[in-house]
């Protein structure tokens, strides 16, 4: 059996265990050079059997073993559930800026994101948590992380579409601060733009150097058609483009310990989504066991002051 420890350091403290076992010794045998000196009646005492010589020391070894099991209960032992996987924290960072407007994926962008959005949520396991961040000039927060499945879709199918710019640096670092809010092990953020960022506070790079300070992968999504999608006119009546910055994404990825993924039509989104939850590393849940060690430990130091304070004490 596997075992992990919360802690692993902790188990440093039993180093010093053999130190105050040498100190006993060396405390014992000073007594009994003490002892010889002004009696003959002691060295009787002391040639007694062995077994005579392990119940003198067996408080002190009962005692050595209870500190032990403590040390090791606070390094917080823990086994693998079989069968049984850790939850994840999954936080979708959805593109929520004018580009999301573009029609090459009907009805538009944004919607079609929403519908591939869905069957992701719908795909991850009952202990997963879902959260959604939406992006524009700024990020803000739609979903906060719950393992409630149907609220998530909810607060999904209620967004609507802005006309702001692609800040990724801020939805990203949002996001990254939402994943890692609940203490489950795995952590994962979920980029969906179409990788053109131009507005924000925080640039991409930023982002992902926070993503990876908390140890949270990044998986990006590419949404666009392989021409530039016309969007409308500005105010002077020039032609406004939606166009899909893959190296952007790519390198978000790349950088995030995560992985790329192109779309260019609804189906091809929403394989992705389907895909995207299987392909999550996950890691078998983990049992605390640290319970059993302080018990373990409680035991033998009641035993021991039994045997030394009891009716029917054996060590005198």
């Amino acid at each position: 059996m596997d075992y992990e420890f919360g802690y692993w350091y902790v188990l440093l403290a039993l180093f010093v265990l053999p130190g105050f076992y040498y100190l006993y010794r060396f405390y014992t045998k000073t007594k009994k050079s003490n002892s010889l000196k002004f009696s003959n009646l002691q060295l009787v005492k002391d040639s007694i059997s062995s077994q005579s010589q392990l119940r003198k020391h067996l408080p002190f070894i009962m005692i050595l073993v209870a500190v032990s099991l403590i040390i090791i209960g606070l390094a917080d032992p823990r086994i693998p559930l079989e069968n049984v996987q850790e939850g994840v924290n999954v936080v979708l960072v959805l593109d929520g800026s004018g580009s999301m407007a573009a029609t090459d994926y009907p009805p538009t962008r944004l919607e079609s994101a929403k519908v591939a959005a869905e069957i992701l949520v719908n795909n991850l396991e009952p202990n997963d948590h879902a959260g959604i961040i939406l992006f524009e000039s700024g990020a803000t927060t739609v979903s906060y992380l719950t393992p409630f499945k149907q609220k998530t879709i909810d607060d999904l199918q209620a967004i609507r579409q802005r006309d702001g710019a692609t800040a990724i640096g801020d939805g990203l670092v949002l996001g990254v601060d939402m994943a890692d809010s609940i203490p489950n092990k795995k952590k994962v953020v979920i980029l969906l733009s179409d990788g053109d960022h131009n507005a924000g506070v925080v640039t991409p790079n930023e982002a992902v150097q926070y993503a990876l300070q908390k140890k949270i992968q990044i998986h990006t999504i590419g949404m666009g058609s392989e021409e530039p999608v016309l969007l409308g006119t500005n105010i002077y009546g020039n032609p406004l483009y939606a166009e899909l910055n893959e190296e952007e994404l790519i390198a978000i990825a790349a950088s995030a310990n995560g992985n790329y993924y192109k779309s260019v039509d609804n189906n091809s989104l929403n394989e992705i989504f389907e895909d995207i939850s299987d392909e999550i590393d996950r890691e078998l849940e983990q049992f605390s066991i640290k319970d059993w060690f302080f018990i373990a430990s409680a035991v033998i130091l009641a035993a021991n002051i039994y045997i030394v304070y009891g009716k029917y004490r054996i060590v005198i």
